[in-house]
Parts: C-alpha cells; sequence; structure tokens
C-alpha cells in the first residue's frame, strides 16, 4: 500500500509496524466523511483485516481540524428514506468492522471532532486529544434536524451513559478537550508542547484500551433510571423546541427510552429513524439555513484585510454592546462618550458578560484590560475599524465624521451603526465619502449573528469587502444591503410590527395572543415582545424613518409609551411588564383565540416586504433575503427562510407543514 493509492486517504508504516492511517480530503480545507471518503477507507479496512499491522494509529492531514461530520452537502442528493437508511447501514457495518480489527487501534484528536468525525473516533480502542482552545468534540446534527447516524447514539451512551451521552446529542454543544476527557470521551489529553503522536504511539504499543463506562453511566442505561431520566429530558428540551417543528430531539429521546441497554437495537433504531429525519421538512429547511450560514461567510473572504483595535463613539446599549463584543473576540477597544458616568454602565455590562462567558479569572481578566473607557477619543487615531453608534440623528452623526476624518489612520475603516438614515445623507460631509459604510448590529449584540454592511452606488466596493471581513472576524455574519429606509430587516420588521400594532388598536386583539400566534408558526417570539426587546424607542425612530399615513397612529401610540419612559425591556416597562429579563403576561388572554388564522394575517406583510426587498434588488439574491431574515430577525429555522417556505407552500407534495 503506497501513501498514493488512496484520494483522500495516506497510509505509512513505521518501524514498529504501526499503520499510521491520515485523512486528507483532496481539495477541501476540512475533513468531512463523504461516499467516496467511505469508499476508500472501506478499501483500507479490507487490506488491513487482510494484512494485519501491529496497530493503527488514525490522524488528520489538516492543520485545524480532525473531522467536522459528515459531507451535509450530500445530505440534498438522498432521494428517499430507504435510500439514506441503506447507506447509514453500510456506515454501520465499516464502523463495526473498525471496532472489531484484531490489533491495538488509536486516534489522534486535534482541532474539530465532531458529528461522524467523534464517531468514528469512538470506534478505536484509545483516544488522545490535544488540549488547547482549537480542539472541540460534539454533535451538532440536531441542527441538522436529525441525530447522530453513524452509531454515534449507540456507542456514545454506551461509552458515558445516556444520562451524560444524551444532553450532548440534545443540544448540539461543544466540549472542551479536558470536558471530553472528564466524561470519558477521550482518554489522554497532551499539552501545547507535548507529542499526540508519541502518545498515540505509546498508546498502541501498550495496547491500551479506553477505560469502560462508570457504574453511574451503565445505571443511567438501567430500564427505570432510564425511563425516568428520558421523562425529564423530554420535558427539558419541550420547553425549548416544539416537537411538531424540531422532531429529531424527542426521535433519539424515544430510541434511547425504548432500547438504551441494548447497543445493537440502538444502532438499528438511528438507522430507521434519522433515514426517516433526513428526509423530513425540518432537516431540509435546516440544512438550507447551513448552506446559508455558509455563503454569508463567503462574503469578504477575498479581503486581506484584518483589525486589531476598534474605537467605538457611544456607550449607549448599541455602542457598549458592540465593544464588548469586540473584546470577546480578542480585539483591544477604545469606547467613547461625552463623560465616564455613560460609559460606565456599558462597562459593567460587559464585564458580566465576559464572566458568562470566559468563566475562568484570568480570561475574564484579560477581557477587560483590551477594554478602555476613552472619554476624549484618543484611540480613534490607532483604530482599525471606527463604529460610530450615537443617537439617531443626522447632524450630530454628520459633525462626528466631519471631526474623525481629520483624526483617523487612512486605511481604517469607518462606519456607522444607524438603523435608518440614508448612508449617502452621513458620507456626504466627508472628503472622501466613499470609504463610509453601514454596519448595522442588531440587539442583542452577543446573540443576533447577522450584521448588515450597508453601501450605496457610491460606496467604494473594497471597503464593503474590508466590512464583511471584519464581520468575519469577529463572528458575525456579514450581508450586504443596500442603503435605503430600514435597509432589509428592520423594514420586513416595521411591516411585521405595525400589523400586530393595528390588530391590538383597533380590534382588540390581546398582545399574549398576537405574541403566541407567531412563536407557534414557528418564530422565537412575537412581535410585541420583539418591540420591547428592542426598545420602542428604537421602534419609534424607525417607524418615523419609514412613516406614511398608514403609521401615523401607531407612531403616536408608541411616543406616548417614550414619553412615559416606558421603553420596554430595558426600562422595566413598555407594552408588557418586565420582571428578571421576562416579560409578564396573561396566558387567559389566549383563550379562544384562532391562534393559526391569527399567525397567517400576521405574517402576510412580513412575506410581502420580503418579496418587496428583493424586487427593489435591496439585497443581491433570494438565498440573501432568507439569510437575513433567518439570522436578522429570528425567521422559524426549520422553514429554511421566508420565501423558500412560500416556495414550498406552493407545492403541497413537497411543503413544510404549516
Amino acid at each position: 500500500m503506497s501513501p498514493s493509492d488512496y484520494r483522500n486517504w495516506r497510509l505509512e508504516f513505521d518501524l514498529d509496524g504501526i499503520c499510521w492511517l491520515t485523512i486528507d480530503r483532496e481539495g477541501e480545507s476540512a475533513n468531512s466523511l463523504s461516499s467516496d471518503v467511505f469508499s476508500e477507507l472501506e478499501q483500507i479496512v479490507t487490506k488491513l483485516e487482510d494484512d494485519p499491522p501491529r496497530g493503527l494509529i488514525l490522524q488528520s492531514g489538516k492543520s485545524k481540524s480532525f473531522i467536522v461530520g459528515a459531507d451535509v452537502r450530500e445530505f440534498d442528493e438522498v432521494t428517499s428514506p430507504a435510500e439514506a437508511e441503506a447507506f447509514i447501514r453500510e456506515a454501520h457495518a465499516l464502523l463495526d468492522r473498525i471496532e472489531a480489527l484484531p490489533f491495538p487501534t488509536a486516534v489522534i484528536i486535534e482541532g474539530y471532532c465532531l458529528g461522524g468525525g467523534l464517531e468514528l473516533a469512538l470506534c478505536f480502542d484509545y483516544r488522545v486529544a490535544r488540549n488547547d482552545d482549537s480542539t472541540r468534540l460534539g454533535y451538532p446534527e440536531v441542527k441538522l434536524g436529525i441525530y447522530p447516524g453513524f452509531g454515534g447514539s449507540a456507542r456514545t451512551t454506551r461509552q458515558i451513559g445516556g444520562f451524560q451521552a444524551l444532553p450532548i446529542m440534545l443540544t448540539g454543544r461543544m466540549l472542551r478537550p479536558h470536558q471530553a476527557r472528564t466524561l470519558g470521551l477521550v482518554d489522554q489529553l497532551v499539552g501545547p508542547h507535548g507529542s499526540p503522536r508519541w502518545a498515540a504511539r505509546r498508546a498502541v504499543l501498550a495496547g491500551r484500551k479506553s477505560r469502560g463506562p462508570s457504574w453511574l453511566a451503565k445505571l443511567s442505561n438501567s430500564g427505570p433510571a432510564r425511563r425516568f431520566l428520558a421523562g425529564q429530558m423530554r420535558k427539558q428540551t419541550a420547553a425549548k423546541a416544539n416537537p411538531a417543528h424540531y422532531p429529531a430531539p424527542f426521535e433519539l429521546i424515544e430510541a434511547w427510552e425504548r432500547y438504551g441497554d441494548d447497543p445493537r437495537q440502538m444502532l438499528d433504531e438511528e438507522a430507521r429513524r434519522v433515514a426517516r429525519l433526513i428526509n423530513g421538512s425540518t432537516s431540509i429547511g435546516l440544512r438550507r439555513v447551513f448552506h446559508l450560514m455558509e455563503s454569508l461567510k463567503a462574503n469578504g473572504k477575498d479581503s486581506g484585510f484584518r483589525a486589531r483595535r476598534v474605537h467605538v463613539v457611544g456607550a449607549g446599549v448599541m455602542g457598549g454592546d458592540i465593544a464588548a463584543w469586540c473584546v470577546l473576540q480578542g480585539l483591544e477597544v477604545t469606547l467613547q462618550d461625552r463623560e465616564m458616568k455613560y460609559i460606565e454602565p456599558a462597562l459593567k455590562r460587559a464585564g458580566s458578560l465576559f464572566r458568562k462567558r470566559l468563566k475562568t479569572p484570568d480570561r475574564i481578566a484579560g477581557a477587560k484590560s483590551r477594554l478602555l473607557a476613552d472619554v476624549e477619543g484618543a484611540g480613534a487615531a490607532r483604530a482599525d475599524v471606527i463604529i460610530e453608534a450615537i443617537f439617531e440623528n443626522l447632524a450630530a452623526k454628520q459633525e462626528l465624521f466631519r471631526d474623525l476624518e481629520a483624526r483617523v489612520k487612512p486605511g481604517a475603516l469607518l462606519a456607522t451603526n444607524t438603523s435608518a438614515i440614508p448612508l449617502r445623507d452621513i458620507a456626504s460631509v466627508l472628503t472622501r465619502p466613499q470609504r463610509l459604510i453601514g454596519l448595522h448590529f442588531f440587539n442583542p449584540v452577543a446573540r443576533m449573528p447577522l450584521v448588515e454592511v450597508v453601501y450605496d452606488d457610491a460606496t467604494d466596493t473594497d471597503e464593503v469587502e474590508r466590512g464583511a471581513a471584519f464581520c468575519n472576524q469577529i463572528n458575525r455574519f456579514p450581508l450586504p444591503v443596500v442603503s435605503s429606509p430600514g435597509f432589509l430587516v428592520n423594514r420586513v420588521l416595521a411591516r411585521y410590527m405595525l400589523k400586530a400594532f393595528q390588530l391590538h388598536r383597533e380590534r382588540g386583539l390581546a398582545k399574549e395572543a398576537l405574541d403566541q400566534a407567531v412563536v407557534d408558526f414557528g418564530m422565537p417570539m412575537g412581535p410585541v415582545e420583539l418591540a420591547d426587546t428592542v426598545g420602542l424607542d428604537v421602534g419609534l425612530g424607525v417607524m418615523n424613518t419609514l412613516g406614511s399615513e398608514e403609521t401615523a397612529e401607531d407612531a403616536k401610540v408608541l411616543q406616548s409609551y417614550v414619553e412615559q419612559g416606558k421603553l420596554g425591556k430595558k426600562s422595566g416597562e413598555g407594552f408588557y411588564q418586565w420582571k428578571n429579563g421576562k416579560p409578564v403576561k396573561d396566558r387567559a388572554a389566549i383563550e379562544g383565540v384562532n391562534l393559526q388564522s391569527l399567525a397567517k394575517e400576521l405574517m402576510q406583510p412580513y412575506f410581502e416586504e420580503c418579496q418587496a426587498c428583493l424586487d427593489d434588488g435591496i439585497v443581491a439574491s433570494r438565498n440573501d433575503i432568507d439569510a437575513g431574515m433567518i439570522f436578522g430577525t429570528g425567521f422559524a429555522p426549520f422553514r429554511g427562510g421566508p420565501l423558500f417556505y412560500l416556495s414550498r407552500q406552493s407545492r403541497p407534495e413537497e411543503g413544510a407543514t404549516s
């Protein structure tokens, strides 16, 4: 066997007779398990069975990942549950053969080991992982509307017990190496300066095997305990996901509840259930979300722009939270406002975010040291990116940018976070107006993954690319949008929320019913709660910008709330009273309301405005509309995007459930 026998694998033998098997998928930046990769692996396993080496060690030839999972692109080629089940059973048979190899085996995990990559690793006797920030393990399949299908549900529950295994699969969360080691998914950790190759080699020569499941793990898989735990998991999962919308987690719970003490039966259930799920409307919609996410990440990929320092002007909720998020991504940030008293609340919020995300005292302290209060604005001269996030007033923004242009570096990226003011009006005071772009973040910044990169026909295209590259650098999805009233997201939301306000004002429909109707449809929250969450003052500003005779009465209602200081969640009262960060709702107000009919009425203007934005060229494509509304408004992900959903509704034989 020579290294050139295969396109995606390399085999080498050392002097001790150990076979080193390296996965290095041809033409790809990361390893994934395609049908071609599996076909070659089957040939390799057959050769190793026929001529056994002293041992086998699997490693990755990619610098940043082990195996990121199955090749999601191939999922869309599956035409029926029968076809999917046949492929899954073939994968099961191959992994069974690897697990049964009659010589010691080990695997080296460096970088991302996800989905099918982890399922493959669990077939080896011993697992060595690099203990650093680049290594992560987990099962993200639930985010694609399925659950682990290459033996993961059986092997993981067998290895660490259902009590520990199911939460990993149900949530899709990624584990750090030390967490995986504690759970028993990894057997040995090697530090940044150690050698995983030597550790794996020693393990094979010594014939080491992974420690078996603990007594507690075995107990959790036993009948009485399993049934009790399954009931609790089902209840907890239902609190976060509607079974009608997201069936995969509940299918996994049911399979384990019935057969958790029988790995062979778990494999059989996995083949049948995952095959059915992968052909369902939820998985089809969620896979489209995955592809949309990848397309957004591609924006700005050709730009070499990388920032080290960011200067944010305006320490309000948006500006302060943008600054904190940039710090969380490793950047140094200076935060400017008129007086220190305006910056202090932002620093306090940032501290809370750092404690929640970073956990350890040293990392929290490091983040705090990178966020600097800057009343005088001295940081603007050193910054690579300057983001304006002051109040929505054209004259104030123009004055600020006139001053900034004279002080910033020639190559610095100049951006405004305006939610509605046309870019051309703000840029008109600049000597080089073509350098100004919009970077429109959404509230709450730490949770909303989209940033609208705003431009017009005068904007330098290189600046748009640099803005998109910066968004990717701070782990946000960049969506280029044309500067026009409301851009994309706010323009659609304005019509949608206006419809809710009108139904509340004119027909007396309870706000709780309005919200519940669209939550049942699949939205993360209703339009009234959303208005409170965004801030009624912000909503009023957008409504005034997009104003017409149609909006006048509802603008008056919002104006009255704002004048009373009822701004929504941030003030503790808006349409709702807010306690402990949650709106107080009267559940009785929903009784007797046809929520399904109401949802259709509420969503209609949302859909119409999405189509209007496409027709007006606000973004480049239907995909961009769908991506913007999913990641910018939380449009029901399992439906694949508003325009995709509408197209499927016109084909009942393929349509998603309503």
